[in-house]
C-alpha cells in the first residue's frame, strides 16, 4: 500500500505530468497546466477521470466544450476524444486517475513539449 497527501502532491508539482502511483488495475497522475495551454487533444484506450484545481479552465470533451471550475471531476470513458484547456492565469493543477494504467510507471515530464515528445517516440515503435 501507498498513502499519499494528494492535495500537497497536486499543489506542489510543477511538472506538466508526473505518475505517483501505478497499480495493477489503475493508475494516479498529477499535472500542471500552464495559463494558455492544454493537457493536448486526445482520445485514450482506458478511463481517466480527472479533477482540477488552481485555475479556471475549458473543457472540450466528445465535441462539447464546457468551462471548468474548482474542484470540478470530469469522467471520460475510453475512445473519447478529449482536451482540457487553461483560461486562468496561474497554473491549473489536474489529479487524473487512469484505468488501467496509461503511462510508464515513475514517468515525469517536466514540460508538455517532453510529454509529446515522448508519446511521438512510443508510437514510432509501434510502426
Amino acid at each position: 500500500m501507498k498513502h499519499l497527501q494528494i492535495m500537497n502532491e497536486l499543489t506542489k508539482n510543477t511538472n506538466f505530468r508526473q505518475v505517483l502511483i501505478t497499480g495493477e488495475h489503475s493508475q494516479v497522475v498529477v499535472m500542471s497546466v500552464e495559463p494558455g495551454d492544454d493537457i493536448g487533444d486526445e482520445v485514450h484506450t482506458v478511463d481517466q477521470v480527472l479533477i482540477f484545481s488552481g485555475s479556471a479552465g475549458k473543457a472540450i470533451v466528445d465535441g462539447e466544450e464546457r468551462p471548468i471550475t474548482e474542484n470540478e471531476l470530469f469522467f471520460v470513458p475510453a475512445g473519447t476524444q478529449h482536451n482540457f484547456i487553461n483560461t486562468g492565469s496561474t497554473p491549473m493543477k489536474v489529479l487524473s486517475i487512469y484505468a488501467p494504467a496509461e503511462h510508464p510507471d515513475g514517468t515525469i515530464h517536466v514540460t508538455k513539449a517532453d510529454a509529446v515528445a515522448a508519446e511521438e517516440a512510443e508510437a514510432t515503435k509501434h510502426v
